[in-house]
């Protein structure tokens, strides 16, 4: 009950209906959060061929680096007793970003072959931007524009340390 109630207010944060501060502010749901995410990228290691461990370890620690600069910016604001829900809605909302992306390359990749599957999945990537965006804006009370700025920046950091740390590096 409490988990199925959880995703409903992750799926309804991710399309912009809610914010942050409908999710409670509890250490025990951020586990459960914590474990979502984690499910999420072994889901992908399992099911999709093109993605490894060493893939998933590299995406745990690129979320990471995501997470702090989101968390850096909920402190400098000086809105730390928003952190916990916060960072629990963009964990969250990464994990079900991170199962559609999945679900999709299940579905589509038999269909449409590697590049269209490919391009949908990066679409659906994208997509996290402007739910980031509206989280952090939410989270420090600007307006959303700001928010989307500043999930731009992030996204473009964790886009560097994928090239950096990547494979191909």
């Amino acid at each position: 009950m409490i988990f199925q109630s959880l995703i409903k207010t992750l799926f309804d944060i991710t399309l912009l209906r809610k914010g942050p501060e409908d999710i409670p502010a509890s250490w025990f749901l951020f586990l459960l959060i914590v474990a979502f995410w984690l499910f999420s990228g072994l889901a992908g290691v399992a099911l999709i061929k093109t993605f490894d461990e060493s893939e998933y370890v590299l995406g745990l620690y690129n979320g990471l680096v995501g997470i702090l600069c989101y968390a850096s910016i909920v402190i400098l604001s000086g809105r730390s007793n928003r952190l916990l829900q916060t960072i629990s809605a963009i964990i969250g909302c990464s994990a079900l970003i991170s199962l559609a992306v999945v679900a999709e390359y299940v579905l589509f990749m038999p269909f449409l072959g590697e590049f269209p599957t490919s391009l949908i999945a990066t679409l659906i990537v994208f997509w996290s931007v402007p739910v980031k965006g509206h989280i952090i804006a939410r989270a420090v009370d600007m307006h959303w524009y700001f928010g989307i700025i500043i999930a731009i920046i992030i996204f473009s950091l964790q886009f560097a340390v994928i090239n950096v740390m990547g494979p191909e590096a």
